[in-house]
């Protein structure tokens, strides 16, 4: 009976099958609860940081505006911001930004001036893959 003790002991330890399944089971069932909370958590950011870039253009092109007593044309675009378009514009400063930022999903924000609605202008980002404007 001894031996068949020291048999049992001096055999090396390892996980059955089982256990291993149910580890894997176990780490699915985490899985399955904790993903869904962080999946929207990108698209989010992305978000955030276009209404962010929005609202610092908008700053900006109400520098350009005080400056200049007009916002920048359609046709002279956000540009205007970072070079003197062509024309009279006697009151524009230096670059008023170093580089226009492009939207998080890799777009130029969409600028037009006079704006829909009778907004001095409309600055907005097309959105993501869901085409949901962002202004």
């Amino acid at each position: 009976m001894r031996n068949s003790i020291q048999k049992y002991r001096s055999r090396p330890s390892a996980f059955t099958l089982i256990e291993l399944l149910l580890v894997m089971v176990i780490l699915a069932i985490l899985a399955a609860v904790i993903v869904p909370k962080f999946t929207g958590r990108s698209e989010q950011a992305r978000t955030t940081r276009a209404v962010t870039d929005i609202a610092n253009l908008k700053t900006v092109l109400q520098a350009f505006e005080t400056d200049n007593g007009r916002f920048p044309t359609t046709a002279e675009g956000l540009n205007a911001l970072v070079q003197k378009p062509s024309g009279n514009l006697p009151g524009w400063k230096s670059p008023y930004i170093d580089k226009l930022p492009k939207d998080p999903w890799d777009h130029d924000y969409v600028y037009r001036s006079p704006g829909n609605n009778g907004k001095e202008y409309d600055l907005y980002s097309e959105g993501g893959s869901d085409g949901k404007q962002i202004d």
